[in-house]
């Protein structure tokens, strides 16, 4: 596992010790990227991003090396994220660990405009964590939202959420959404 793109293009990281967390493959990442590089309102140094559901931290690590302005990587368990943060020693003042319950959030200390999001697949994780993304007021208004599924895992219509595109890469789909705040 790498960085594909940016200032530390072709860093490498850390990959999981646990068999349980299922990183976003090189090339799914690549092409995620490249259609933010089109869809994206702003140049990275715009935007904050929280990568939820963080697992290595490679998609927040990956937002990072292209520029972005910060990056909070969020999980029930950062031991994998923690090694790859420490590669990133010139950058550790716009990182943020955050030790969390992604469905159960507190209130937020900070909003996000652009936020990752890679749950392990089919257990209604994703939906619990929009909701609660939405609810406690994580998200900046008209932030994206990039929602990583298994290919045919069903993904609730949860308000505020706009669906603006759907990629298939492999056994992976990525629906990208805008919050709409209402």
């Amino acid at each position: 596992m790498r960085i594909i793109g940016g200032a530390y293009r072709g860093k490498k990281l850390y990959s999981p010790q646990n068999e349980g967390v299922r990183p976003t493959a090189d090339r799914a990442r690549e092409a995620v990227f490249n259609i933010l590089n089109s869809k994206l309102d702003n140049n990275w140094a715009e935007y904050d991003v929280l990568d939820v559901f963080t697992g290595t931290g490679a998609l927040g690590l990956e937002a990072l090396s292209r520029g972005a302005k910060s990056v909070a990587l969020l999980d029930i368990n950062l031991q994998t994220a923690k090694r790859n943060v420490e590669l990133f020693s010139k950058e550790k003042e716009k990182i943020k660990l955050i030790l969390a319950d992604a469905a159960k959030l507190p209130s937020a200390q900070k909003t996000y405009n652009l936020v990752f999001m890679d749950a392990p697949y089919n257990k209604g994780l994703s939906a619990a964590a929009l909701k609660s993304l939405a609810e406690r007021d994580w998200l900046a208004p008209n932030a994206w939202v990039l929602v990583e599924l298994e290919k045919d895992e069903a993904l609730e219509n949860i308000p505020c959420f706009e669906q603006v595109d759907e990629r298939r890469y492999g056994l992976a789909r990525v629906v990208f959404f805008r919050f709409q705040v209402k």
